[in-house]
C-alpha cells in the first residue's frame, strides 16, 4: 500500500530552497483550488504569474491531450510543427524576427545575456562586454541572472560571480547616462520590476533606455518573463510603452503552466546564434510548444480588453480595504499584475499576512516583505475576486480586531 503524502514529506525528502504553505493543493478548476483536507480557495497567485488561464484550462488541456497522442520529444537534432506554428505566431505578434526556445525565465534570460555579449564580440569587438542592469530586479537563479539581478541577497553567497555587471537605480535615466560607455553592450531591464516590488518603469525611462542604446551600440533587453504573455493588458508590456527592444525574455504565463521561456530576437542579433552556440535539450518540445501556441491564440482572441477591466475592479477592491483598514500606501502596477505597498504601520508583515490569508481561503504572493502581489488568471470572474475580497477582509479583521 503507498503511503499517503503528506506535507511533512517535503521536509522529510525535499532539498529546502523552499518553504511551502502548510497544505497541498490537488485540484484546481479556474480561479478555485481545493487541498487535500478539501478546504476550497481562490486563487489570486496564478503560480507566480504562471497561469494565465488559471487551473484546467479546457482549451489548454485539449492542446496538450492531442499533442500527448502524437509525439512527445524528439530532440534538438529535428524540428516539430508545433514549434514552428508557436514561432511564427510569436513573430507575427511582437517586433522579433527570430525565436529561441528554452524551459524557463532564467535560461531566457541567460540566453539573452549570452546573445547580447556574443553580438557585440562579433560586432565590435571582446572589450565591448559591459552589462547595466537596475537595483531590485530579477532575472533569474543561474549563476550569469543571479549576478544580473539586482538583489544581493540571491547572490552573495556563490561569488565569485561573473563579472562586467553595473547594478543603477530603477527609473533613473540620469545615472544610466553617467555609467553607460563604448565598453557597455547590453542593459536588461523589466518594464515592471515584479519580485523586487512590482514597480513600473516610466515612459521616459525606457524611452531614454532605447535612446541610449542606440547611441552606444548597445543591446537593449526587456524582461517580460512575469510582464508577459498578456499580464499587463497587452501581449507584452512594452507594447503600451511604444518602445522596442533588441531582445525580449518570455515565459511564466506563456505556457500557461506548462514550462516554456522564450528568447526573441531581432534578426542582426539571431545571426549571432549558430548551431553549436548555444542550445537545450528540451527547449522547443512539441507538448511545451503545443499549450503555448494555445496560450497566444487565446491571448490574441479577446483576452487583453478583459485584463484592464479586471485591473480596474482590483483596484477598487484595494482601495476599499485600505479604507477600511489603513493597511496599503500605495497600490502600483498593471493589468493582473498589481503591488500593494504595505505602509509603516504593517511593515515587514506581507508574508505573515499572506499566512493569514490562506487560512480563510485566498492564495496571494508577496513582492519583498512590504508588497502583497496579485497575479490571478486573466479570466478570473467577478464573483471569483469578490469571494476572494472578502475573505481577505476577515483576514484583516483578524488581524485587527482579533474577532
Amino acid at each position: 500500500m503507498t503511503a499517503k503524502t503528506t506535507r511533512d514529506d517535503f521536509d522529510r525528502y525535499m532539498i529546502p530552497c523552499f518553504s511551502p504553505a502548510k497544505f497541498i493543493p490537488i485540484k484546481g478548476e479556474g480561479s478555485q483550488v481545493w487541498d487535500q483536507q478539501g478546504k476550497h480557495y481562490i486563487d489570486l497567485a496564478g503560480g507566480i504569474a504562471v497561469n494565465s488561464f488559471g487551473h484546467n484550462d479546457p482549451d489548454l488541456h485539449n492542446a496538450l491531450q492531442q499533442q500527448m497522442n502524437k509525439i512527445w520529444h524528439i530532440g534538438n537534432g529535428y524540428t516539430n510543427e508545433p514549434v514552428l506554428n508557436l514561432a511564427r505566431k510569436l513573430v507575427d505578434s511582437t517586433f522579433a524576427d527570430k525565436v529561441f526556445f528554452c524551459n524557463s525565465g532564467a535560461e531566457a534570460n541567460e540566453a539573452a545575456l549570452k546573445l547580447a555579449r556574443k553580438y557585440a564580440r562579433d560586432h565590435y569587438g571582446p572589450e565591448k562586454n559591459e552589462i547595466i542592469a537596475f537595483n531590485h530586479a530579477f532575472h533569474g537563479r543561474t549563476l550569469f541572472t543571479v549576478s544580473v539581478g539586482g538583489q544581493p541577497k540571491y547572490s552573495k553567497d556563490y561569488a565569485p560571480l561573473p563579472q562586467g555587471i553595473t547594478h543603477l537605480p530603477f527609473n533613473d535615466l540620469a545615472a544610466v547616462k553617467a555609467a553607460i560607455s563604448t565598453k557597455t553592450c547590453a542593459i536588461i531591464v523589466e518594464p515592471i520590476i515584479g519580485e523586487g516590488g512590482v514597480i513600473p518603469a516610466s515612459p521616459d525611462f525606457l524611452l531614454g533606455l532605447r535612446a541610449l542604446c542606440d547611441e552606444y551600440n548597445v543591446t537593449l533587453i526587456f524582461d517580460e518573463v512575469q510582464t508577459g504573455a498578456g499580464r499587463t493588458g497587452y501581449l507584452y508590456a512594452h507594447q503600451a510603452y511604444g518602445v522596442e527592444p533588441d531582445l525580449m525574455t518570455s515565459a511564466k504565463g506563456l505556457g500557461g503552466g506548462f514550462p516554456i521561456g522564450a528568447l526573441l530576437a531581432k534578426q542582426a542579433w539571431a545571426e549571432s546564434f549558430q548551431p553549436g552556440t548555444h542550445g537545450s535539450t528540451f527547449g522547443g518540445n512539441p507538448l511545451a510548444a503545443a499549450v503555448a501556441g494555445a496560450v497566444v491564440d487565446k491571448l490574441n482572441a479577446d483576452c487583453l480588453a478583459g485584463v484592464k477591466q479586471r485591473h480596474t475592479y482590483f483596484i477598487e477592491k484595494l482601495s476599499q480595504l485600505t479604507q477600511q483598514f489603513d493597511v496599503f500606501s500605495e497600490i502600483r502596477g498593471q493589468g493582473l499584475l498589481i503591488g500593494a505597498q504595505l505602509n509603516a504601520h504593517w511593515a515587514g508583515q506581507a508574508k505573515a499576512l499572506t499566512t493569514l490569508a490562506a487560512e480563510q481561503g485566498v492564495i496571494v504572493l508577496i513582492a519583498g516583505p512590504d508588497v502583497l502581489r496579485f497575479a490571478p488568471a486573466l479570466t478570473i470572474s467577478y464573483e471569483d475576486i469578490d469571494i476572494a475580497f472578502a475573505r481577505l477582509t476577515r483576514a484583516f479583521e483578524l488581524v485587527v480586531h482579533g474577532a
